[in-house]
């Protein structure tokens, strides 16, 4: 097994490159870092990479790339994924400052990317839109969810956080609650991705700029029940869901075997369990209807 630490950065296919560097530039406020014929490299305030975009169709989730032990070195990393009957190829040109990833797919078929070594981008002044603190968690759908979570379980290392019945999996690798999340779909694709904010002030803003630009909030600002976290989602131009949150649970000590307590906790203390019926949220509104059917959908055609 490979015990994953976080998740470094997604790798984002798009039509049209231009009109999707200046959204994550301009209004969610990333760094460009670093830019090559057909691909940009987007880093937050601190100067961790967070999102890289590729020219190319259908848009969507082109790859995952997480972060290793910096003590392991490629050698033993690739030695492991073997020894989990993962076949992984060596590549050198993932993005700047990542000078060799281990490249392989999962059970579900996605693109996944090792890197052993933090990285971080010569990146401190202020940023316009949002500026979120970081990329915080990616949901992607899976024909089988509980065998996607048993692949990352017993590969990767995460552990169950949540079940929402039996058809959506929050996966954690840290402290956090989750940073992959799968819900049952006809395929692989992505369901939303997630930036992490501040505080309330902080998602205020965030509303505010998103008005400013005519950007639909399909649903929130709503605290959750799985994660008990506030968040609220929109769209970004080729019409990926875009979560954007604050408050999420975090298990500081895994021998307790408990959520960091909250006072808008309902299980005293709040231990991992699978969720059943409604509302599950603790308060907020429902999601909107556009929101439900952009994810029983496929997501149009940006052309």
């Amino acid at each position: 097994m490979l015990p994953v630490k976080r998740l470094r950065f997604l790798a984002l296919a798009t039509p049209d490159l231009e009109r999707q560097l200046a959204y994550y530039r301009d209004v969610i406020g990333l760094a460009e870092v670093g830019r090559e014929r057909g691909r940009a490299f987007l880093a937050t305030e601190a100067g961790q990479l967070a999102i890289v975009l590729e020219e190319g169709s259908p848009p969507g989730l082109c790859r995952l790339a997480f972060d290793l032990s910096p003590a392991l070195d490629a050698e033993e990393t690739a030695r492991a994924l073997r020894d989990a009957g993962l076949s992984a190829e060596r590549v050198s040109d993932s993005a700047p400052g990542c000078p060799l990833a281990l490249r392989a797919r999962d059970g579900d078929g996605r693109v996944i990317e090792l890197h052993a070594g933090p990285h971080f981008h010569d990146n401190r002044q202020p940023l316009p839109g949002v500026a979120p603190l970081k990329l915080g968690h990616v949901a992607c759908h899976a024909p089988d969810p509980a065998a996607t979570a048993g692949f990352y379980a017993e590969r990767l290392g995460f552990r169950v956080s949540d079940w929402i019945e039996d058809r959506f999996v929050f996966l954690r690798c840290s402290h956090e609650h989750h940073t992959v999340n799968f819900t049952r779909g006809p395929d692989a694709r992505m369901h939303h991705l997630a930036f992490e904010l501040r505080d309330a002030a902080h998602m205020h803003r965030a509303c505010d700029i998103l008005g400013g630009q005519k950007a639909t909030v399909l649903w929130g600002p709503v605290r959750h029940g799985p994660g008990h976290n506030v968040a609220m989602y929109h769209r970004d131009p080729d019409g990926n869901a875009i979560e954007m949150f604050y408050d999420l649970d975090r298990m500081t000590d895994e021998a307790l075997g408990f959520w960091d307590p909250r006072p808008w906790h309902r299980d005293r203390p709040q231990r991992p369990k699978t969720w059943v019926g409604l509302p599950r949220d603790v308060w907020g509104l429902p999601p909107s209807q556009a929101f439900l059917e952009m994810h029983r959908l496929q997501l149009p055609d940006a052309s």
